[in-house]
């Protein structure tokens, strides 16, 4: 005896913009981190930039657009179990 899958119900409109915007959100997060990753490689092995200068010039953007994006998706990941604890009760 085989059993049917319980088809998944359709998907409301907003948890569509959810999941559209944390995909985007991750994408810009994954093309900027290579960015960020490639000029810290031209900058450690070009011998025409100081190391210690493209580092210092680099490494707050990094920490902060790290920082926010993850920020973000968090954020959006937390709202989206909020509401549906709130069709429950």
């Amino acid at each position: 005896m085989t059993r049917k899958p319980i088809p998944k119900p359709p998907m409301e409109t907003k948890e569509k913009l959810t999941l559209w915007v944390t995909l985007m959100v991750s994408t810009t997060l994954c093309i900027s981190v290579l960015a960020m990753v490639m000029a810290f490689l031209f900058g450690l092995w070009a011998k025409e930039v100081d190391n210690a200068e493209i580092f210092k010039m680099i490494s707050p953007a990094f920490s902060t657009l790290i920082g926010g994006m993850i920020g973000f998706l968090s954020g959006i990941k937390l709202m989206q179990n909020d509401d549906s604890k709130d069709k429950k009760c």
